[in-house]
Order: C-alpha cells, then structure tokens, then sequence
C-alpha cells in the first residue's frame, strides 16, 4: 500500500504504533469482534477507517468528534475526550497485533453514525461466533 498523505493527527511514516486522543479528530466506536464482523459485513462500502486489534479481539470505528457519546448499547465503548486510542501505523493493513482492517481513505476516514448505530443493533441481535 503506498500511502501519500495522511490526516494531521496521522504519523505518516511511523513504524509504530501511536497513542492519539480521541473527542479532537474523531471518537471511536469499540466493540468486540462478535459485533464488530457483522456490522462491517452490513455497512459494507458505507464504512470509513476501522482499526482491529488482532490480538484482544476488539474492532474500533472512527466517527466524528462528539457523535455516539449518548450510545447505551451491551458491548460497545464510545472513546471520546479524555480517553486516549492505540492507532497503527498507516501502511500496516494486515496482523498480527495492531492494524487497519479498514484502510483510512483519503476522502472518508469516519463513519457515519447513525448507519454504525444500525448496524451494530442489527449486529447485536446475531453475533457473530467467535
């Protein structure tokens, strides 16, 4: 993947992975996995950037600064301001460990809400196993 831009909060180069605050640029949507591939199976195209820890089973969508924060759903964290996010570096699009399962895109890196907020209700009534 040859990358030649990124977002100002976006260590282009970085081999490693950064702790970035969420609530500035973004929130970010965390939910297990069980969730997580169903609701990006139903958002298909619809979706922005998705971070997937490989290893701690967990999927995080960014959605814009403030959006979410009202959620109350079983399973699912909105980060916003005060909490921090473990973000990959931009050419890592594969684990294990840390990585892009959804690449940030030049022209959309968030999701929009209320279309996440569908899915993952939809997700939430047929898990998928894990």
């Amino acid at each position: 993947m040859t990358v030649s831009w990124a977002p100002r909060w976006m260590c282009t180069y970085s081999p490693e992975v950064r702790t970035v605050p969420a609530g500035r640029w973004w929130n970010a949507v965390r939910v297990p996995v069980a969730l997580g591939v169903p609701a990006l199976t139903a958002l298909g195209d619809a979706t922005g950037a998705v971070i997937k820890d490989g290893f701690g089973g967990i999927m995080y969508w960014l959605v814009p600064p403030g959006d979410g924060a009202d959620w109350r759903m079983a399973g699912v964290q909105v980060l916003g301001t005060g909490c921090h996010v473990a973000v990959p570096p931009l050419r890592r699009t594969s684990g294990p460990g840390l990585y892009w399962r959804v690449p940030l895109s030049h022209d959309r890196y968030w999701t929009d809400t209320a279309r996440l907020g569908a899915a993952l209700t939809s997700a939430a009534q047929f898990p998928a196993p894990l």
